[in-house]
C-alpha cells in the first residue's frame, strides 16, 4: 500500500509527537504503514507512507536518484544568476549538491494558506522557485537558497517522482 499525504507545517514525520509537535497518529492512516523519507516540521507537502520496506529502502537510496520537486518562497526577488546557481549545484556544509532543475515560479491558485504565515515585510519582496532534486541531504533546499542569497521562508514538496499532490490540502491522504 502506498498513501500519498499532504503534511501540514508543523508536523513531524513521525507517529509519535515530540517537542510540543504533532504528529502523523493523528491523521487515521491504516495501520503499519511507515514514512517513506522525511520532511522537516517546518515543511509542508508531499510525504509518501507505505507498508512497503523495499520501497522504503528504494526511495531512500541515493544511487536510484528519484526525483522531488518543491516550491520554495523565498526572500526578495530571486534573480537569474541565482537561478543558474542552484541548477548547477552549490556548495552547502563543504558539499557540492548534484545539479537540479532549477526555475522562477508562480504558486498555484489552489495553494492553501501556511498556519501560521510567514513573516511579512513590506519593504522586502518574495518569490517563488521550483527545484527539483535528485538527492535528499537534510535540509537541502533551504541551505541551497540561502546559499545563493534568497534565504527560504516557505518549502512545500509538491511532488514525490511522477506522484503529485493534485489538489490533495493539508492533512489530506489518499493511496496512490
Amino acid at each position: 500500500m502506498k498513501i500519498l499525504f499532504n503534511k501540514p507545517y508543523g508536523v513531524l514525520s513521525q507517529f509519535t509527537p515530540e517537542a510540543g509537535h504533532r504528529a502523523l497518529n493523528e491523521f487515521g492512516f491504516p495501520p503499519n504503514v511507515y514514512a517513506a523519507g522525511r520532511l522537516d516540521h517546518d515543511s509542508e507537502g508531499a510525504l509518501l507512507l507505505t507498508d512497503d520496506g523495499k520501497l522504503i529502502k528504494r526511495l531512500l537510496d541515493p544511487k536510484y536518484e528519484h526525483p522531488r520537486t518543491y516550491l520554495a518562497q523565498v526572500d526578495g526577488q530571486i534573480t537569474p544568476e541565482a537561478i543558474k546557481q542552484l541548477s548547477k549545484g552549490v556548495v552547502i556544509k563543504g558539499y557540492r549538491t548534484k545539479p537540479c532543475k532549477a526555475e522562477l515560479a508562480t504558486p498555484p491558485d489552489d495553494l492553501w494558506e501556511r498556519v501560521p504565515p510567514i513573516r511579512y515585510r513590506a519593504n522586502i519582496p518574495t518569490s517563488w522557485v521550483k527545484l527539483t532534486l535528485i538527492e535528499g541531504k537534510n535540509r537541502q533546499v533551504r541551505h541551497m537558497t540561502a546559499a545563493v542569497g534568497f534565504p527560504t521562508l516557505r518549502l512545500i514538496r509538491i511532488q514525490i517522482g511522477d506522484i503529485s499532490l493534485d489538489g490533495l490540502q493539508p492533512g489530506e491522504w489518499r493511496v496512490v
